[in-house]
């Protein structure tokens, strides 16, 4: 199969089997999502929904997350993993916002890349869905999927980054990261997997041609 009926493929495999595929974090504002993001590493979504439902009644601004300080930050996210040093990446990232961005949270890559805990992945996440502007965050099950489906190497995250958005047209990105993230989950996981049961593996690794979608 060609690169460009592959890509077309999955694009539309992408949008029958997840439409409108949802932001599986909760949140109420960007510094909430921003927060939500950092917390996400290493931790299911499942459960950090769980821990800022409580996190956020006590602080949903980056004022209040500094009053409510590192040991109560700690406390509450605890069950999220490595909590010693999201807390405190969290407290400090609340002070930033605070005495450099008068508690509003920026709309740049190199402003969001230089708060504490975080990277480059987490300020995609924010560009994307909370400010609209062009980003595809790259996370573990996008860059297992890219290379599975031979759409990059697997040599980095930043390939990875660089050939999806080569992949698919900027207007996409944000669906097709939300998309490969629950394709990634549902069908075509790390472990136990079979290129005969997945939608888009079995049909791109296969040497048939891919089924044409009807008119209409």
């Amino acid at each position: 199969m060609k690169r460009t009926e592959k890509i077309k493929f999955i694009g539309e495999k992408l949008d029958e089997l997840f439409p409108n595929p949802p932001i599986p974090l909760n949140y109420t504002n960007p510094f909430t999502m921003l927060v939500a993001v950092v917390l996400s590493a290493q931790c299911t979504d499942i459960r950090v929904n769980q821990v800022t439902a409580v996190l956020f009644k006590h602080a949903d601004t980056p004022q209040k997350m500094v009053k409510l300080g590192v040991e109560r930050i700690a406390e509450i996210i605890k069950p999220c993993g490595f909590f010693n040093t999201k807390s405190v990446n969290i407290f400090k990232l609340s002070q930033a916002l605070v005495e450099k961005f008068k508690g509003e949270v920026p709309h740049s890559f190199e402003e969001l890349e230089s708060l504490p805990g975080v990277g480059h992945k987490t300020a995609s996440v924010i560009m994307s869905h909370i400010f609209k502007l062009p980003a595809f965050p790259v996370d573990t099950h996008i860059h297992r999927l890219a290379e599975r489906w031979g759409l990059s190497d697997g040599s980095s995250v930043e390939k990875t980054e660089e050939d999806l958005k080569k992949a698919f047209p900027e207007s996409e990105w944000e669906k097709r990261h939300l998309q490969i993230i629950y394709f990634g989950r549902t069908y075509c996981k790390a472990r136990g997997h079979k290129d005969e049961d997945c939608p888009i593996c079995s049909v791109i690794k296969s040497k048939k041609r891919p089924p044409q979608q009807s008119a209409g």
